[in-house]
């Protein structure tokens, strides 16, 4: 009963009650006047017509297209009007001016590597590949000599995010989607009060949507009063607005310039398995020592510009490059992906590893929602040879997003893909790796609203060090997982099959 009061006082029944009832309003307003004046049924349903070509017109999913197309037909009179609420990208116009800058200050600084980005790959393919098509949408520019840490675990990196905080000096940048109190939070809270109250510059961004459950509004308050300088990321209101649904989902985690973790891990207890949800909580991650700190430090200051209204200037918290560089092996290609631009960073690399890809494509995904070109990729590679494998949870954390995740099953097996489920509990790491040479790791899961609604980042990586322990930890996953036979699926009765294919259709929601 304390758990249904407290939910009939949050901010998320507040929020949800006031949308849906503005929601209803619009549809009774529509309705009222289509019935009393018919000229203006007739203009909305020519609306809807129009609206429908420019749907069928757009760049974007077929599966975004059909749930548009199907909704705007069912109600001809309502559903063009829908569309333009909620089908668009609508994107602020300062954080459009910010992403801008953004690029072009990834430009600019990545003219200080210039020299690396011209050097030939012709005798690497992969490398070039991947090279041109970061640098070509958002000016994200390689490094080497880097070093790079890989933990297979929430716990791990946990334990890594402690002994780095504790010996901030300048700065700590932190964005996250998720902060919820408890062992986790609460240790990394003490050290940040201790650090800020030394001088240290503690910044602090999460999503309002990700946290609304676990923290006050008031809590970001609370700690600026305290010295750590806090903004939620595009705050929940009551409004009937497209860009609702673009949330912050990145993790970010910088300390003076000099490392950057990024990954799955957000900052709550069932992360680090103190608190169990869904059986064991698989994360992963990964931490990044030298230059390509800095596309990080650009990325985090970008956000913070917007949700600040000011203009932090990035060269103070930029270390010099040093001519004396240590001899770390291979590339490191660090990456963020915005809604406010057509690039979709996170599913271009997804594809172009898949399509580079000579020997094998693994990835772990905790949500499998798959537009027809994605599939299409995944094929491809099949045909080529490439042994295709993904990783899903056994125990899921969302129930219709999971029958989505299972309705994909049959089609893609059919392909050759290989698909696993992760027994032991929920997998939530996205980690992807292609011939023992090449791997990403950060925050992109494959579904529609990492590859289009979200604000995503990650950080490619070719012949690193920290290879060897991501395929180490791939192999020890599949020996933990089981592997979906196409006998298993065809076994889905069929109620469940139609429920799954209806959820399929509306997907790009879920």
């Amino acid at each position: 009963m304390n758990k249904i009061i407290k939910f009939l006082k949050s901010k998320t029944f507040y929020i949800a009650s006031a949308l849906l009832i503005q929601l209803i309003a619009l549809f009774l307003l529509v309705t009222y006047f289509s019935q009393r004046f018919v000229g203006i049924y007739y203009i909305l349903v020519l609306l809807s017509w129009i609206v429908s070509l420019r749907v069928i017109n757009r760049e974007s999913d077929t599966s975004s297209k059909m749930l548009w197309i199907l909704l705007i037909m069912s109600l001809p009179f309502f559903g063009g009007l829908v569309y333009l609420l909620f089908g668009e990208r609508k994107i602020p116009k300062a954080l459009m001016i910010q992403d801008r800058q953004a690029y072009s200050d990834y430009k600019f600084y990545a003219t200080r590597n210039i020299e690396l980005m011209n050097e030939s790959h012709e005798d690497d393919y992969v490398l070039d590949k991947m090279v041109s098509m970061a640098w070509s949408n958002g000016f994200f520019p390689v490094y080497k000599n880097c070093k790079t840490i890989y933990f297979p675990s929430g716990e791990e990196q946990y334990k890594m995010f402690i002994e780095e905080l504790v010996k901030a000096k300048d700065f700590i940048f932190m964005e996250f989607f998720i902060i919820n109190k408890g062992v986790m939070w609460n240790t990394i809270l003490q050290i940040l009060l201790d650090k800020a109250s030394e001088g240290v510059d503690v910044r602090l961004i999460y999503d309002d949507a990700g946290s609304i459950t676990y923290l006050d509004p008031d809590y970001p308050d609370w700690l600026n009063a305290r010295g750590i300088k806090t903004h939620l990321f595009n705050p929940m209101k009551p409004q009937l607005a497209m860009q609702m649904n673009n949330r912050d989902h990145r993790k970010i985690l910088v300390i003076d310039g000099k490392v950057a973790f990024t990954g799955g891990c957000n900052i709550s207890d069932e992360y680090i398995n103190t608190k169990k949800r869904f059986g064991y909580w698989k994360d992963m991650g990964i931490m990044i020592s030298g230059e390509a700190v800095e596309m990080f430090t650009i990325s985090f200051l970008q956000i913070w510009n917007y949700q600040a209204e000011t203009n932090t200037p990035y060269e103070e918290f930029l270390l010099p490059h040093k001519k004396t560089k240590v001899p770390y092996n291979g590339y490191v290609i660090p990456f963020s992906d915005s809604p406010t631009d057509e690039n979709d960073t996170g599913k271009l690399m997804h594809l172009n590893m898949i399509n580079c890809a000579q020997d094998y494509f693994w990835i772990t995904t905790p949500y499998l929602i798959l537009d027809q070109e994605m599939i299409s990729a995944l094929t491809l590679a099949i045909s080529n040879g490439v042994d295709v494998r993904i990783v899903v949870p056994g125990i899921p954390d969302k129930k219709m997003v999971y029958e989505v995740t299972k309705a994909n099953f049959d089609i893609l097996i059919k392909k050759g893909v290989k698909i696993y489920e992760y027994t032991p509990g929920f997998i939530h790491g996205k980690v992807a790796l292609a011939d023992d040479r090449s791997a990403l790791v950060g925050t992109v899961n494959m579904d529609f609203r990492s590859y289009y609604l979200h604000y995503e980042c990650g950080v490619w990586v070719h012949d690193v060090d920290c290879i060897k322990d991501i395929k180490e930890d791939f192999e020890e996953i599949f020996k933990a997982s089981h592997l979906v036979t196409l006998e298993e699926c065809m076994k889905t009765n069929f109620i469940v099959r139609t429920y799954r294919n209806v959820l399929k259709v509306f997907s790009p929601i879920l």
